[in-house]
């Protein structure tokens, strides 16, 4: 085989993929690993369980937050035009984070603040330091006044999705203090929904029109959006998610009577866009070929690397709130995830992507010279190990099938 990748491993990354599938832990995963020029793509289960409609390749998936790396080019686009600065604040653009205040306590009043020490940049942005981020109540425990407020506001969520239009979404998001200040340290999420307001007000474009203009039709993504029109919605996959209880599959999003059927009042650029398999396996090979598809350079080679490689510092690792052990082995770059050090099998310094909150996940490896893409719709696999499902196995299995 060209690419160096064994048959008899393959063959164990599919009966593992299988197992899964039968033990209920997915109701359909597709698997695909790319190695200098050789393809593998293995599709079990299906797309939807009520119905038996079997899972194809052109099965269209909720990306969840493998949106974040596509905004996150989207965004330099714009910077390599000059029309974005990384370190230049946003205030010129988004006047509704200007002037920003600080909570002094991040579990106080909204009214106990200090000025912000500096403007937030694009920069914060890519590498999530805006002094914003998920902040999760914990179940059971009483909302602090910020959540109280993120969530009185109607800033996020997936059911029901924020009814804002993006002026509307960063108004409000502006009428909020900052948890941390800018660039202190590394929160998750916030920073690509606030790109895509940028990336609009930048491109005078929505931000729908400026991607598919400036990536998904260069890079032939046909497929992929921020909604399923009415004639692809067939093929639109069912979402799942397990019951807290008995780790049953039941209906998260129902293919038929779907949140993405309809455009959305705010493009999430953290979260909502939609695709296929080989659309976001082109979007795959742009960024592992540092910026070109066949004839089409998107990015610059340097923009890549850029985007590529480890922007936090130890210390703003240190006091993240994240996952424990999150950070051991990985940083963060502009919109991806970079591993930092071998820390296992699937570990190699340089390699970058990142997952998604339905059980997808994107890896880049420039080394192996190798990408892998795990499309699956359950909602809350993660990469917790204890989940014990595709996506904790998932790197593991691609790494495994080398072979050279």
């Amino acid at each position: 085989m060209t690419g160096g990748l064994s048959k008899a491993r393959l063959a164990r990354m599919h009966r593992v993929m299988a197992d899964h599938v039968a033990a209920g832990r997915a109701v359909g995963v597709i698997t695909l690993i790319e190695r200098r020029g050789e393809t593998h793509v293995d599709i079990i289960g299906q797309a939807d369980r009520e119905r038996s409609v079997p899972l194809k390749r052109d099965t269209i998936f909720r990306l969840a937050s493998m949106t974040k790396p596509i905004t996150a080019a989207a965004t330099m686009i714009l910077v390599e035009e000059c029309k974005i600065r990384l370190d230049e604040p946003v205030d010129r653009l988004l006047p509704e984070l200007a002037n920003r205040r600080v909570l002094k306590d991040v579990n106080g009043p909204l009214s106990d603040t200090v000025p912000a020490n500096r403007p937030i940049t694009a920069r914060d942005l890519l590498t999530f330091r805006m002094g914003l981020g998920m902040s999760m109540p914990i179940p059971g425990a009483t909302p602090t006044p910020f959540q109280q407020a993120m969530t009185e506001a109607k800033l996020g969520g997936f059911k029901p999705p924020t009814p804002h239009t993006p002026d509307q979404w960063i108004k409000k998001l502006g009428e909020l203090p900052l948890m941390y200040q800018p660039g202190e340290r590394w929160q998750y999420h916030m920073g690509s929904d606030v790109l895509g307001v940028l990336i609009a007000r930048a491109s005078g474009r929505s931000l729908g029109d400026f991607m598919r203009e400036r990536l998904f039709e260069p890079l032939g993504m046909k497929d992929t959006g921020f909604h399923v029109p009415a004639e692809k919605i067939d093929r639109l996959g069912s979402c799942y998610a397990a019951n807290p209880q008995t780790g049953a599959l039941e209906l998260y999003d129902d293919a038929k009577s779907s949140l993405y059927a309809t455009p959305p009042a705010f493009p999430m650029g953290g979260a909502w866009l939609v695709s296929t398999l080989d659309d976001y396996l082109a979007f795959a090979r742009m960024m592992l070929n540092g910026g070109k598809l066949g004839k089409e350079r998107i990015l610059s080679r340097t923009s890549i690397e850029a985007m590529s490689t480890d922007q936090l510092t130890e210390e703003q690792k240190r006091i993240s709130l994240a996952v424990p052990g999150f950070f051991d082995y990985q940083g963060w770059g502009f919109g991806v995830s970079v591993i930092t050090k071998r820390g296992g099998p699937d570990m190699t310094p340089g390699r970058f992507g990142w997952d998604g909150a339905f059980g997808t996940c994107w890896m880049a490896d420039p080394k192996e010279e190798m990408t892998s893409i795990l499309m699956m719709q359950r909602m809350g696999t993660g990469g917790n190990p204890a989940d014990a499902g595709p996506r904790a196995d998932f790197p593991t299995l691609a790494y495994q099938a080398i072979d050279d």
